[in-house]
């Protein structure tokens, strides 16, 4: 399994992104706008609002694509359609139920299999869900240090509307799916269309 190693600070600066959007509570003292002197054609702003979303969702370009292809098969817009596909991504879910504190660390509790969708286990980041899926922890793990610190370290953090959390019960309903209005950062998805459909 490839595996992304970038710094993420240095990932974030270049990508015009806030480190907080990868749960990481920390701000560069370099100067932001370094990168903004140079003049970006059009392709290389199509190019970095594409590789923005397989940063922040830790997918690679194969997945990435083919998530590309589901979301143009769907009805509606398909940059729309594809934030939509990667939103609803298993450890995405985890991360933003506030079971952990970056998607890198979800995606790793999810392989682990400390999660259950509808009472079945699911080791699979990038297993899909629907709504009406419940997610919970499992019970074993629930009575671990871990999970009990990390829902005490995001306590203050902001749940989507899409996500009905529980936190004593370490558990979330999906109550519709998410959409671009939810997000917590800014991106521009007509310009990954637009570079795909080259």
């Amino acid at each position: 399994m490839a595996v992304n190693k970038d710094p993420i600070l240095k990932r974030c600066r270049y990508l015009g992104i806030s480190p907080m959007v990868m749960g990481i509570n920390k701000q560069s003292n370099r100067n932001p706008n370094a990168n903004s002197r140079k003049k970006v054609s059009e392709y290389g702003m199509q190019l970095k609002e594409k590789q923005k979303l397989k940063f922040i969702y830790g997918v690679m370009e194969k997945p990435f694509r083919h998530y590309f292809e589901l979301a143009s098969k769907m009805e509606g817009k398909a940059g729309d359609n594809l934030i939509t596909v990667l939103e609803s991504r298993l450890d995405n879910v985890a991360y933003r139920m506030g079971m952990a504190l970056t998607r890198r660390e979800a995606r790793q509790l999810v392989t682990h299999g400390h999660f259950l969708v509808n009472g079945s286990r699911v080791d699979i980041p990038s297993y899909r869900v629907s709504v009406g899926d419940e997610i919970v922890v499992c019970e074993k793990s629930r009575s671990s240090v871990k999970f009990k610190d990390l829902v005490e370290q995001t306590q203050g953090r902001t749940v989507p509307l899409w996500l009905d959390v529980n936190k004593e019960a370490f558990s979330a309903k999906v109550t519709r799916l998410p959409n671009p209005e939810d997000l917590d950062y800014e991106v521009e998805a007509h310009l990954i269309v637009e570079l795909y459909s080259k």
